[in-house]
């Protein structure tokens, strides 16, 4: 037995050997720290089982690992894909307040901004009391990660919407008076709902289909018998769909269910949403817009941003993408059933106020007494402080006076994401200004070599006009999947040299494709 236990470095030299790999005794440390491994003790020497390194190497995890490092690179920080997170500490309370495409996890943002070192970590960048910049602002995890750590922090986005959801994360809130209005909101809703046949209709509908599920589609057997062959899923799937949609049809007659608006297509709100969901959100939007507190509504806008978002006329499968508006029962290839479209937001409705009163509720209890917001424009061209002294005096001074400290931010990928676009049913509904042509490495751009040089360009120019705002020895930090290498001539044309890059593997991500994927944080300072 005692020859099984190995000190940190030879359990390294170990399995460098095993894994055919570097495998640094921060490596090995990262292991014991986290739990993946027993650690163990001998006057006051670390000893780690040799049994316990063979055991998590040829786990999932484990493989998982090893063969992410030989795709992506010996210099993969495993550290820091915090895949001891559990999925509810990655979202923690506001974090999940609405969905946002290409957000990164606050554990990420409070590495680089807390006072801790480590082996890969070697200095503290940021105090209490400092200012953070974020010029690509999202959905404002970056502000309320600075707020937990007793830091101010400014956020800057083109997106009328995006520092609505930032906004809202951060403000603080009569949770009594929200809640009021959520239960007199309600209250109408279920009303006007009642005046119709649409929840009686729904009733019977899952009725029928809990049936016909139980008896073509019994669970597990069904799925296990795609899975061993006995069953081709599309050719059987679409058959008992077509079959159902008899009964479907049959029910809409009965009750008297209309599924199209009367209007032609002419906008999102239009064309993706049945004609008694339609009804429901104008409703419930021209309630918000009576309530006269600013933060409630904003709240309560957030809220039923994210309703609506669920109540899309689309399948399970295809929420992301977004193919053909779908008004029928249909094959769902995510739940091995039949599944229907929905007729209400009520349901929705209720499940995300909850939940929001909750998430509020929980951050509330973590707030620092820090001063955060976003600012809607151009980082390019935004004069942080005058629109500050317009917004935030008290801020503005601070800012003027101290200065800002640094950058944390993720700039927007080349060619990835059109921003507007994820968001258009808000835009639509709350008629917000859309600023397409302001994105930066916009989907419709491409990402060809012109759609490249404009990104360097546009990066660039963020970054000079930002550090103005800078004291003179900042650190600015930069998440992005740089695989065009475009980040040393952006850091060139900017006066700043990249210091260090920490390379991260991103495990959780919610597109199909789960393969081998990172991205790098650079820490650049001026020249």
């Amino acid at each position: 037995m005692a020859s099984d236990l190995l000190t940190i470095r030879q359990a390294s030299e170990w399995a460098t050997q095993y894994l055919h790999r570097n495998v640094t005794p921060s490596n090995i440390s990262y292991l014991t720290q986290y739990g993946r491994i027993q650690k163990l003790t001998d006057n006051g020497n670390t000893l780690v089982s040799k049994e316990d390194l063979i055991r998590y190497y040829e786990s999932y995890v484990g493989k998982r690992e090893t063969k992410w490092i030989s795709i992506l690179g010996e210099d993969l920080n495993w550290a820091l894909s915090f895949d001891y997170l559990k999925e509810s500490e990655r979202t923690k309370h506001v974090h999940r307040l609405h969905p946002y495409k290409g957000k990164f996890i606050p554990q990420l943002v409070e590495y680089f901004l807390d006072g801790h070192t480590d082996d890969f970590k070697k200095g503290v960048y940021f105090q209490k009391g400092d200012i953070i910049l974020d010029p690509f602002c999202g959905s404002g995890t970056a502000l309320v990660q600075a707020n937990e750590l007793s830091m101010h922090a400014i956020g800057v986005d083109v997106s009328a919407f995006n520092a609505l959801i930032s906004n809202a994360k951060i403000a603080k809130y009569n949770l009594a008076e929200l809640y009021n209005e959520i239960r007199k909101i309600t209250s109408s809703l279920r009303q006007f709902i009642s005046g119709s046949n649409t929840r009686e209709f729904g009733s019977k509908l899952l009725e029928f289909l809990a049936d016909f599920n139980k008896r073509y589609f019994p669970s597990p057997e069904f799925k296990i018998k795609v899975r061993t062959g006995q069953i081709e899923e599309d050719e059987y799937g679409q058959a008992k769909s077509r079959e159902f949609e008899q009964i479907y049809k049959a029910l809409l007659s009965i009750y008297k269910i209309e599924l199209k608006q009367e209007k032609i297509a002419s906008n999102f709100l239009d064309k993706w949403y049945i004609k008694s969901i339609r009804q429901e959100i104008d409703l419930v939007r021209s309630l918000i817009e009576q309530v006269q507190d600013t933060n409630t509504r904003n709240a309560l806008t957030v809220i039923l941003s994210r309703t609506i978002r669920s109540c899309r006329a689309t399948t399970h499968f295809d929420l992301a993408t977004l193919k053909e508006p779908v008004l029928a029962t249909y094959y769902c290839h995510k739940h091995g059933k039949i599944c229907k479209p929905l007729f209400s937001i009520l349901d929705w409705w209720l499940r995300y106020s909850q939940d929001t009163i909750s998430r509020l509720s929980q951050f509330d209890k973590l707030r620092t007494e820090t001063s955060q917001i976003c600012l809607t424009g151009d980082s390019r061209t935004i004069d942080i402080i005058k629109e500050l002294g317009m917004h935030y005096p008290a801020l503005a001074k601070l800012a003027r006076d101290q200065k800002i400290k640094g950058i944390f931010s993720s700039p927007p990928y080349v060619g990835l994401i059109d921003y507007h676009d994820q968001h258009a049913y808000a835009y639509d509904l709350f008629h917000f200004e859309r600023k397409d042509q302001l994105e930066i490495g916009k989907l419709s751009n491409g990402q060809g070599p012109e759609a490249r040089k404009l990104y360097i360009q546009s990066i660039s120019e963020v970054l000079n006009n930002c550090r103005r705002f800078l004291v003179d020895d900042f650190d600015i930090f930069l998440v992005a999947n740089d695989k065009y290498n475009l980040y040393p001539l952006i850091a060139e044309k900017s006066g700043m040299r990249i210091i260090k890059r920490y390379k991260r593997p991103v495990l959780n991500r919610t597109e199909r494709d789960k393969g081998a994927y990172s991205e790098t944080i650079f820490h650049m300072k001026a020249k």
